[in-house]
Order: structure tokens, then sequence, then C-alpha cells
């Protein structure tokens, strides 16, 4: 009977350990071509259309996006941008968001407009786009941005549709834990 109950607490410790981790984690690569150290999420976080009526009914799929902060340090020298990808569905198109202003991240409710960024040229990028029909581009950011996304509680994406007319999206998974630790990987700290 002893030997269940402490089986039990062992059980239970680990699960609660495992339970306040994000399954997105920082990674780092090494860009062998121009020794250029790439600092990403393993994984893009996922944002999906805030629109109830485009709820997959009907045959309709819903658009998603995706957003992964990304650090390049070519030794010792660093900068920062946010690779952008999204996977329309055939609810609502999104407009060409490479152009100045498309794409707006609000962080609590304040908007900051993105500006396009050419990304570094290294081997292979950060993350892979998740659709072949999707758009991708990068947006410039720095360490102060970046802190404040780690730092929001609520964080969403909006594009300029094909209309003109504003598309929301938002995280399918709580953001703060997941942008907090890639900032600490990276050695953004809150001072």
């Amino acid at each position: 009977m002893r030997f269940l109950l402490i089986k039990s607490v062992m059980l239970a410790g680990l699960l609660a350990g495992c339970a306040g981790q994000s399954s997105i984690k920082p990674a780092e690569m090494l860009d062998e071509r121009t020794g250029e150290t790439v600092g990403a999420l393993q994984e893009p976080i996922e944002f999906l259309e805030n629109d109830p009526s485009a709820v997959l009914a009907n045959g309709k799929r819903t658009s998603f996006a995706y957003l992964g902060p990304v650090e390049w340090d070519k030794s010792g020298e660093i900068s920062y941008g946010l690779w952008v990808h999204v996977a329309p569905g055939n609810d609502r198109a999104v407009g060409n968001f490479h152009l100045k202003g498309a794409v707006t991240l609000t962080l609590d409710g304040e908007p900051v407009v993105l500006t396009p960024m050419d990304a570094p040229k290294v081997g292979s990028g950060p993350y892979r786009p998740i659709a072949s029909w999707g758009q991708t581009a990068y947006f410039g950011t720095d360490a102060a941005m970046l802190k404040r996304m780690a730092a929001s509680e609520k964080l969403t994406l909006i594009f300029q549709g094909a209309d003109q007319a504003n598309v929301e999206f938002l995280p399918t998974h709580e953001t703060r834990a997941t942008l907090q630790k890639f900032d600490l990987a990276r050695g953004i700290t809150a001072d």
C-alpha cells in the first residue's frame, strides 16, 4: 500500500512539473554558410481567424495565421524580426500583407503597425510555411517590442483584407509563457 502511495505522489509531481511547460520551446541553429546563429521557436504560434460565421461548417475552411519571433546573431551583431505566415481558408481572403501598414499587432488592445523587412540571407528560414498557398513575410522588431509582447495578456494579429476590411486573428493558445521563454533563451530580460 505504501508503495502505491509513493508511486502516486511521484506521478502527481511529474504531471505537475510537465503541466506548466509550453509545447512550443525556443530553438537555435547555426547557419554554416554564413556563420550566423538563428534563434526561434521550434514551432510558430498559431492564430485562428476571429469570425464566428467562419466556423467549420458547410465545407468552409477557416483561415489560420502563424507568428514566430526570430533573433539573428552575426558575430555579436544582433537583429530581431517577426516571421508571419497566413494560410487563408475559403472564408475570406487576406490581402497582400507585404505592404507597409497591412499588418497590425495588438498588445493588450494597443495597436502596433508592423513594418516589412528583408530577413538576413541564411541557408534555411527559422520556420517553414504551413500552407503552400499561404503568404509569408518578415517584419522588423526590437528587444523592447519582444518584451512588450511577452508581457501582454492579449495579443492579436490584424491583416488588411482583400476588400480593405480588417481580418482579426486570435491565438489558439496562451502566448505569454511561450514568448517569455523565447526572451529568456535569447537573453532578452525585463530590466
